[in-house]
């Protein structure tokens, strides 16, 4: 236990440069490619995860929020596959550090903002200011709609990197604690370590389910701008 509890939230380095970009981008090399007539299972299933995923998150856009869906398709498996990769011994998990997020979410957010001011620019200005509101509460709502909409991708980051960052610090403790009980008491140490596997697969779950979550609110701005 005399490792520092945030030692694997470091960004690794090699010779002294940091290698996490090689790292962000080992995700897009797992995805298979087939040039054969007839693919392979594991192309076959992925395939179908994306169309699945794509025909989920379209289905109540526009013909102009569905040309994002290759975008929104490819964030969800690249944070999906990256949150997996990190539960592996030893690794790296790029999405437990605010600056990747904060680099996904606020172009992305950004965009969708845009596109809103751009092609409907009296929808996105009533949003500012609900119908029916009394005069002296104007300016204050307006500055709260404000506020909130520029914490729409603060949101989205802290999310994202709350949960992974606290699904690996139980982990971390739980696993220690194991290892430590299995010298004093090993019943003990028996039901931590049901714990930690049930912990282990739940956060398997979550991993899943917050590359959804990322990805859902995304798609619901974008709905809203288009």
């Amino acid at each position: 236990m005399n490792e520092n509890l945030f030692s694997s939230f470091i960004t690794p380095t090699m010779m002294g440069f940091p290698i996490v970009i090689f790292i962000i981008m080992l995700p897009s090399m797992l995805m298979t490619s087939s040039k054969r007539l007839i693919p392979n299972r594991l192309y076959s299933f992925q395939q179908w995860l994306v169309k699945l995923i794509t025909k989920q998150m379209m289905i109540t856009h526009s013909p102009k929020g569905r040309t994002w869906s290759l975008m929104l398709a490819s964030l969800i498996m690249f944070i999906g596959s990256t949150n997996l990769l990190g539960l592996l011994p030893h690794t790296f998990t790029p999405t437990t550090q605010l600056s990747m997020n904060l680099g996904m979410a606020i172009p992305l957010w950004a965009g969708a903002v845009i596109l809103g001011f751009r092609h409907k620019l009296k929808s996105s200005l009533a949003h500012f200011l609900p119908q029916g509101t009394p005069l002296s509460l104007i300016p204050m709502l307006i500055i709260i709609e404000t506020i909130s909409l520029f914490i729409q991708p603060m949101a989205l980051a802290v999310r994202l990197t709350a949960n992974i960052t606290a699904g690996h610090l139980l982990i971390h403790l739980i696993g220690g604690a194991t290892l430590i009980l299995t010298t004093i008491s090993p019943p003990a140490a028996t039901i931590t370590l049901i714990i930690l596997t049930l912990l282990t697969i739940l956060e398997f779950a979550v991993a899943l389910i917050q590359a959804y979550v990322f990805t859902l609110l995304v798609s619901l701005y974008l709905h809203d701008n288009t």
